[in-house]
């Protein structure tokens, strides 16, 4: 009978275990490895709990905080999405450091203008960027908490190239804890750098100019002031050379003017169909008598299946007057001048071909620009302005097209003006 009552209490009890077992300890497992699986962003197989309602209920609790902690990540990776994407399409560098200097952000034009193969969050700045400028005008914001700005140069080993960056720094403030980091804005002002080079260059250059015909100018007049029985040799001899010089102020003046309205915004062109060959006949004609003197031959080549092409006269023919008088300047004597026109695609090429000295290579790509010197040591040529091929890019430009030069030193020069058809 005792053994009845013990086999019994024993089934009660594990009957009762059981069920202990499925409503209270097996569901808080379950709920266990449903937080670690949260915990860990990973998505469970299931949210259902079996056993007790409170684990049923804490299940569904789970399930909803799962569904909003993936929305608020998706939110999130939206929003950084979109901050990278306009912090990437800024032209401008972009950097942000803490109050301890460290990197906290910087962009992709930041990164590239300083050679930066990572990003280096959380990083000293000082052992990222090593440019002494830059982190004393950090430190400086930061420490006095007021805007920055100042300048700074970088030069490119890849390019072989100087940039210089306009650098601003205003500090980030809160109230309750004062300076907490820095913006730091980069912006670049190399082209602006080099245009204010080239206007300088300019002025001096037609101060130059300007300065020698003056000189000659005057000083032959205080001669003549001063000596007011000058012989009738003297006189003309003095006469012809004012009078040389006077042209020459002239053309540089003409020139100066010709080149500030093909600049100006309000320049338009006066666009007609222009006859091939009367252009082209019409331009060796004028410029026989400068040929002959150096007893220079032209030839020209006409392609046969253009006739005619939109273009403005006059600037046309201001561009090949100016290719005829460098390709005479520098033509030997008894040589020989190829001037041409051929059809590429939807392009006209005009092109100048003379054998004279050439330019050498690292001159080739500034031959257009104004007062531009192959040889500094050499002074002007008579009847040059150095503006002649300023004015043929312009023109060239104005149509839509550009020029191209190719030259070898001892072999010559070939410059083109390749026009939309």
């Amino acid at each position: 009978m005792v053994w009845l009552i013990l086999c019994v209490a024993c089934i009660i009890s594990a009957v009762i275990a059981l069920v202990v077992w499925q409503k209270w300890i097996a569901p808080w497992r379950q709920i266990d490895q449903l937080v670690r699986q949260i915990a860990g962003a990973e998505e469970p197989r299931t949210f259902i709990v079996s056993g007790s309602v409170l684990a049923q209920r804490v299940g569904l609790g789970l399930e909803n905080i799962f569904g909003r902690q993936q929305e608020l990540a998706r939110q999130m990776a939206g929003r950084e999405s979109g901050t990278q994407t306009i912090l990437g399409a800024m032209e401008d560098g972009l950097l942000v450091v803490d109050a301890h200097c460290r990197v906290a952000l910087m962009n992709s034009t930041f990164q590239k203008w300083f050679e930066l193969r990572e990003r280096n969050v959380g990083a000293p700045l000082l052992e990222v960027v090593r440019h002494a400028t830059l982190d004393r005008l950090i430190a400086d914001t930061l420490r006095t908490g007021q805007p920055m700005r100042s300048e700074l140069s970088l030069t490119n080993l890849l390019a072989s190239g100087e940039r210089h960056l306009a650098v601003s720094a205003v500090p980030i403030k809160q109230l309750a804890d004062g300076t907490t980091g820095a913006v730091v804005l980069v912006h670049d002002i190399t082209e602006l750098k080099r245009l204010d080079q080239v206007r300088s260059d300019f002025v001096a250059n037609v101060s130059h100019e300007l300065r020698t015909p003056l000189s000659i100018l005057r000083g032959y007049i205080e001669t003549l002031l001063d000596n007011p029985k000058t012989s009738r040799e003297e006189l003309s001899r003095v006469l012809t050379v004012m009078e040389r010089h006077s042209k020459r102020l002239g053309l540089l003046v003409n020139d100066l003017l010709s080149l500030a309205r093909l600049e100006s915004s309000n320049t338009k062109l006066e666009l007609s169909e222009v006859p091939v060959r009367e252009l082209f006949n019409n331009v060796v004609h004028d410029w026989k008598e400068k040929l002959s003197a150096k007893n220079l031959k032209i030839l020209v080549d006409l392609p046969s299946d253009v006739q005619t092409f939109r273009a403005d006269e006059t600037r046309l023919q201001e561009v090949l007057y100016n290719l005829l008088e460098n390709a005479v300047k520098y033509s030997p004597e008894n040589g020989e001048i190829r001037l041409q026109m051929a059809r590429r695609g939807s392009e006209i090429v005009l092109s100048m071909n003379d054998h004279g000295v050439g330019i050498s290579k690292e001159h080739l790509p500034r031959i257009f620009e104004r007062f531009y010197r192959v040889d500094k040591a050499r002074s002007r040529e008579p009847g040059g302005t150095g503006l002649g091929l300023a004015i043929v890019k312009h023109i060239a430009q104005l149509h839509g097209g550009h020029v191209e030069a190719e030259s070898e030193l001892g072999k010559g020069t070939t410059i083109r003006v390749v026009l939309p058809m």
